[in-house]
């Protein structure tokens, strides 16, 4: 079936039906995407795709709805929102329309419904509180993309469609910003698993370029390692390993005499020539090469023991 219209409700949005657009119009980019409550557009037809409006939950119809009672729920009990509707049933082939390996199609798309949809899906059936974010509550991303809805005395007939069609970029790039940063995850990943067994029992991992690291490094097990080097541009790049994606704590710092140390006074406190920038947390060091960027790793397991 050729897909002519992609149907959601007009007036205000929220997050999930903007969402839900992104997939869709990059999967039927020469649908017209339609904004309305009619019940002539909101009742299953022919070549048209329904969400979030049309109280009604029907895959074979094309209509995703999550408003009726009782409304769908994951297998788990959560529930969906038309976001996570549209994700589970779309989402596969929206990763397949960025050339994702089918080997990872099935691991990124549930890494990115339980870690992106699902936040979406709950706040939007009430079943999460933005709160819960404390100071940063006003930062998430729900709530960032309902920030560009009209204000309260911009009514002219126009104005949530231009709103919408406004924020449907934003949610865009968004959207595709972690997409394409999780497929980097898995690229990288058997990078760092080569990078790991080249360093055997040592306690530095070399990389060929910056890459995230971690993930690829606890699946590793290799729990000896303490940091990274890898080329920056023109310089050398030394780093922490966190102990957690959620903390900051790292298995170990770098010398305390090197924190906020710069160029000639930094090349003193380590003895390392070449040696030219360490954070002040102790974190991330810059050398001019790659042979005083290993000194340095050297000197830093050595302190740490």
């Amino acid at each position: 079936m050729t897909i002519t219209h992609l149907v959601t409700h007009s007036g205000g949005f929220h997050a999930d039906e903007l969402l839900s657009s992104v997939i869709l119009t990059r999967l039927y980019p020469e649908a017209v995407l339609m904004r309305s409550r009619d019940a002539a557009w909101i009742t299953p037809g022919s070549g048209r795709i329904i969400y979030d409006v049309g109280r009604d939950y029907d895959a074979d119809a094309l209509i995703f709805d999550h408003h009726q009672r009782p409304g769908p729920l994951r297998e788990d009990g959560q529930p969906y929102s038309s976001f996570g509707l549209i994700w589970q049933h779309y989402g596969r082939d929206y990763l397949r329309s960025f050339e994702v390996p089918e080997a990872d199609v099935e691991d990124i798309h549930h890494s990115f419904d339980q870690g992106f949809v699902l936040p979406v899906d709950l706040i939007d059936n009430g079943a999460l509180e933005p709160s819960v974010a404390g100071p940063l509550a006003g930062m998430t991303l729900p709530v960032l993309l309902e920030t560009l809805k009209p204000v309260f005395d911009e009514r002219d007939e126009d104005a949530d469609d231009r709103a919408f069609m406004t924020a449907l970029p934003v949610a865009r790039a968004f959207v595709e910003a972690a997409i394409k940063g999780k497929a980097a995850k898995r690229r990288a990943e058997a990078m760092v698993m080569q990078a790991i067994e080249a360093a055997g029992s040592g306690r530095v991992l070399e990389l060929p370029t910056g890459m995230p690291f971690r993930s690829a490094v606890e699946k590793a097990g290799a729990d000896h390692l303490l940091f990274v080097v890898h080329p920056r541009g023109e310089d050398w790049a030394l780093t922490t390993i966190r102990k957690s994606g959620d903390s900051f704590e790292a298995r170990a710092d770098l010398p305390e005499a090197w924190a906020g140390l710069t160029d000639a006074e930094l090349e003193a406190a380590s003895g390392v020539l070449g040696a030219k920038f360490c954070h002040n947390a102790r974190f991330i060091a810059v050398a001019a090469n790659r042979d005083a960027a290993l000194r340095m790793a050297e000197l830093a397991v050595a302190e740490a023991g």
